[in-house]
C-alpha cells in the first residue's frame, strides 16, 4: 500500500513554526487499525485523512470530502491546525480548483475558503460555563464546554504575555488530577495587551491535551472554537486577533458569524511531501 502523504504547518506562513499536521490522502478505504498506526507513526499532534465520498470523486475538482484526525493516541472529534493543513494541501499541491471545500467530519460539515492572505476555516462555535474556582489567585475565571470537554482557565489580568510563556505545565500531574474522563483538553488563556513594541493581540493562550496523547498542541482550531465564544462575550467584539504562546506560535484571525459559528483564518506552509508505505 502507498499513499500520498504531506506534513504542513498551520497558522503560520513560514516554516516550521505554527503547528504541523500530517495529511493522507486515501484513493480507497482504508483498514480502520491503519489510521492510527499511520498517526502513531507520524508522531504529530494530529494526522488527518482526506477520503472521497463517491467513487467518481477525484481530489482536484471535487468539493466534498470526508476527513478524520487522529492524534498518536486516538481520534478527536475536532481539530481545526489539520483541517487547514488538510485544505492547504489540496489548494496549493493537488490544485483543487474549487474556492470552498466541505470536510464531513465527527463535527459535522466543516467549510474551508480562499482568502487572498490563508484560509478561513468555518467551524462551530461552542458555549462555556462557569466553574467554581479552587482557592489559586493566578486564575481569574474557570469555564468548562461541555460540547469539547475543554476546561478553559483564564489567568489573572495582572500578568502578561511573558509569564503565560514560560509558565511550566506538569502534563502528566494533570492526567492524575483529572481522571475522570470529564476533560480532554485544558486552556490557559490570557487577555490581550495593547499595541506597542509588539504586534496588539486581544488574547493569548497555551492548550494541554495529555488526555489524548498530546502533552501541548502548538496552535490549536478546536481551542479557538472555545476561546472564540469567550472572549467575544468578556470584550464584546466580533473580530479578534489572537495568539498562541507556544514554542513554535501561531496567529489566527477570529470572525464570529450572525449563524452561531465562527471563522477562524490562519496561512499553512506545506513543508514535506512523500509516499507512505505499508
Amino acid at each position: 500500500m502507498k499513499l500520498p502523504i504531506f506534513v504542513a504547518d498551520a497558522f503560520t506562513a513560514k516554516a516550521f513554526r505554527g503547528n504541523p499536521a500530517a495529511v493522507c490522502l486515501l484513493e480507497n478505504k482504508l483498514d480502520e487499525d491503519m489510521h492510527q498506526k499511520i498517526a502513531r507513526e507520524m508522531n504529530l499532534s494530529e494526522t488527518a485523512f482526506i477520503r472521497k465520498l463517491c467513487p467518481t470523486d477525484n481530489f482536484t475538482q471535487s468539493s466534498r470530502f470526508g476527513l478524520r484526525w487522529f492524534t498518536p493516541a486516538s481520534e478527536v472529534p475536532l481539530c481545526g491546525h489539520a483541517t487547514l493543513a488538510s485544505a492547504a494541501v489540496l489548494f496549493h499541491k493537488i490544485k483543487n480548483v474549487n474556492s470552498t471545500l466541505t470536510f464531513v467530519t465527527l463535527s459535522g460539515e466543516l467549510k474551508a475558503r480562499r482568502a487572498e492572505d490563508g484560509i478561513i476555516l468555518d467551524l462551530p462555535l461552542y458555549p462555556v460555563h462557569p466553574q467554581t474556582a479552587i482557592g489559586d489567585t493566578l486564575v481569574q475565571d474557570i469555564r468548562y464546554s461541555p460540547d469539547t470537554r475543554k476546561l478553559l482557565l483564564r489567568l489573572s489580568d495582572t500578568y502578561d504575555r511573558s509569564f503565560l510563556e514560560n509558565l511550566q505545565v506538569n502534563t502528566q500531574s494533570l492526567l492524575q488530577v483529572e481522571n475522570t474522563g470529564k476533560v480532554k483538553g485544558l486552556i490557559l488563556t490570557l487577555k490581550g495587551e495593547p499595541g506597542g513594541q509588539t504586534q496588539a493581540f486581544d488574547f493569548y493562550s497555551r492548550y494541554f491535551a495529555p488526555w489524548v496523547g498530546v502533552a501541548e498542541d502548538p496552535v490549536t482550531g478546536s481551542a479557538h472554537t472555545v476561546l472564540s465564544s469567550y472572549w467575544s462575550q468578556q470584550l464584546g467584539k466580533k473580530d479578534m486577533h489572537a495568539f498562541q504562546c507556544s514554542c513554535r506560535g501561531g496567529e489566527l484571525e477570529i470572525s464570529l458569524r450572525p449563524d452561531g459559528r465562527v471563522d477562524i483564518k490562519g496561512g499553512a506552509a506545506v513543508v514535506l511531501e512523500g509516499t507512505l508505505t505499508a
